[in-house]
């Protein structure tokens, strides 16, 4: 009796094979079949736009990104008063005041915009190119991604000046190449205003106005890093945004058009020296008279705000839910 119950135990891890795979065998076959009910990922950006939006939502909205020693990490982004000479209140204030808020928001970029001299003695006590412009970058972002996901139809202006314009023109390189915040259908136009990585030709900025010699400055320097400055060299393209991105550079700006012996990483301490003098130089510091329409006398912020206006005056006029 003993043998006997020893067997009919040991069916049992028998039984429990079979029924297993009978279940692996049924299941392979509703998902073969294509009855199985498993969700598939759905890839990005390949999600379903909404027909509406919240009303709290602007129907554009119109990021800007001031330049160095032009804002500070606690400004007001929706009222700026860190330097009220910065060139960026050129093009917000005339546009903020042709639309309602339903129309329009402007954003202006509170980050540090600072540009420390690294071998300054003693220490200037600024932060450095690298952590001012990793921040202005991580802000800007942090806006943009936000905005989407909050009102997923509104439609977008980027301008920046200088410090500001290299991340600007950085992250609309990210939107052109579908890596970045928002979609690039979404965004109406770029503007990039002395940008320390302009370079000219395919897939670049279209230049406004006369086109000077040289390149950024970040492109002349390519490869230098020193303790806070990593020049990063040229851009890969704007993508599907180079036919709406724009850019302004002066003759004499050594920020956005520097000869190549004005500024090389084998003369490492002149060149820095001379890069920390043209942040500040007249010609960076004069785009708000920088004429780049002769016939009619047109400045470069006068031709950047009317730019942006058009361009909201233009954008889609979403529902509002």
């Amino acid at each position: 009796m003993r043998g006997r119950r020893r067997r009919g135990v040991g069916c049992l891890p028998v039984l429990a094979v079979l029924a297993v795979i009978v279940l692996v065998v049924i299941l392979l076959w509703y998902m073969l079949a294509g009855c199985s009910h498993i969700p598939v990922p759905t890839p990005p950006g390949t999600t379903k736009k909404p027909t509406s939006q919240s009303a709290s939502c602007p129907d554009v909205q119109l990021l800007a990104i001031p330049g160095t020693w032009e804002s500070n990490s606690n400004d007001d982004p929706h009222n700026p008063t860190a330097n009220p000479a910065s060139l960026m209140l050129n093009v917000t204030k005339p546009v903020r005041q042709q639309f309602a808020n339903s129309r329009l928001d402007v954003y202006t970029v509170p980050y540090v915009a600072q540009f420390s001299n690294p071998i300054a003695i003693p220490p200037d006590g600024q932060a450095s190119y690298n952590v001012s412009r990793s921040e202005g970058t991580s802000r800007a972002v942090a806006e943009l991604t936000t905005m989407y996901k909050n009102c997923p139809l509104t439609t977008y202006v980027i301008a920046g000046f200088s410090q500001g314009a290299v991340i600007a023109g950085d992250i609309a390189a990210d939107i052109g190449a579908d890596k970045g915040p928002v979609p690039a259908d979404q965004v109406l136009g770029v503007m990039l205003i002395a940008d320390g990585r302009r370079e000219a030709g395919a897939g670049q900025a279209i230049e406004v106005g006369p086109t000077p010699p040289g390149e950024g400055a970040e492109v002349t320097l390519k490869g230098l890093s020193v303790p806070g400055i990593s020049m990063t060299g040229a851009r890969p393209g704007f993508g599907a945004l180079a036919n709406r991105t724009y850019t302004i550079c002066a003759k004499g700006d050594l920020i956005c058009a520097a000869p190549e012996q004005a500024l090389t990483p084998v003369n490492m301490l002149p060149s820095l020296m001379t890069l920390v003098r043209a942040a500040g130089n007249p010609v960076h510091a004069l785009y708000n008279s920088f004429v780049v329409d002769a016939s009619n006398r047109t400045t470069a912020t006068e031709w950047t705000a009317g730019w942006a206006e058009g361009l909201v005056n233009g954008a889609p006029h979403p529902k509002h839910s």
